[in-house]
């Protein structure tokens, strides 16, 4: 006797079915349509580019399916956020539209799940935000080597207490998971239906070769600061969890508002000299 499947995965197939309608878009069609967007503000365009990627919004929610949200949840955030990389795109520098929506598609499935985390909601660090979203591939990591879990490597690895490892982990146990199955002994599940987008060696080789130019570019900005400016940069701009100015003006003996001033005047400098590229990507 089949059992009738539940509404959430009748939903999700009838979402993959229709989003696999939407072709892929070549390059070159790919460019004219975000040129057409660009200028002219072509809402059809648009239209265009958005569902093209549909399929690669589901592919990187899937990567977020163990933290218990509903999958159509993640999707619809994975949308917003491809959404607002092709409003913000830029077809003239040069990459492709996807290699610069996927740090939007994360960020607003990755906000979205801290927000709705009951237990995250309160007194959450910017560490706990990282330990949050880096313990479930640790975990793999070590069980592909050692044949099981070990929270003990893991908290290791990410270089984190244990005690923190095991109560993160235990925060992340989610009654919905998309590894059951959807029929009892079908042996098939939610993930058994997601196409397989995965990208190609050359896509690969080029995300490595654009995230090797930036690290460069900013590199060699960063020299051309002074002590100061470059310190306060790396402690308070761009470190996980920032110095207070208070902090260094003690360090440096000066006095907060010159501190201010000179983060100021750091941050214009680094403006004027990263490549407008550079510039998008951390902005992303």
């Amino acid at each position: 006797m089949t059992m009738n499947l539940p509404i959430v995965a009748d939903s999700f197939t009838l979402y993959l079915s229709e989003i696999r309608r939407f072709p892929l878009l070549d390059l070159e069609e790919e460019k004219r349509l975000a040129i057409s967007f660009f200028e002219e503000n072509d809402i059809k365009a648009a239209h265009l580019l958005i569902t093209s990627n549909l399929r690669f919004v589901v592919k990187v929610c899937s990567e977020y399916r163990s933290y218990g949200m509903k999958m159509l949840d993640l999707i619809q955030e994975g949308n917003i956020g491809l959404m607002m990389a092709v409003r913000k795109f830029n077809p003239y520098k040069g990459i492709r539209l996807i290699s610069y929506a996927v740090w939007w598609i994360r960020a607003y499935v990755q906000n979205f799940i801290v927000s709705n985390w009951s237990l995250l909601k309160i007194g959450t660090t910017q560490a706990q935000k990282k330990l949050f979203f880096k313990l479930n591939q640790a975990k793999s990591a070590i069980k592909s080597v050692l044949g099981h879990d070990n929270l003990q490597e893991a908290a290791i690895a990410l270089d984190v207490k244990e005690s923190e490892a095991r109560e993160m982990d235990q925060r992340m146990r989610g009654e919905y998971s998309l590894d059951a199955e959807l029929e009892a002994g079908s042996g098939l599940t939610m993930l058994d239906s997601l196409p397989d987008e995965r990208r190609s060696q050359e896509e690969l080789l080029s995300d490595h070769q654009e995230a090797a130019i930036l690290q460069k570019e900013i590199a060699t900005a960063m020299e051309k600061l002074n002590e100061k400016e470059r310190y306060i940069i790396e402690h308070r701009v761009a470190a996980e969890e920032p110095e207070t100015l208070q902090a260094i003006a003690e360090h440096f003996a000066i006095s907060r508002e010159r501190v201010r001033q000179i983060e100021e005047g750091a941050r214009k400098k680094l403006r004027n000299l990263l490549t407008p590229l550079v510039l998008d990507a951390v902005a992303a």
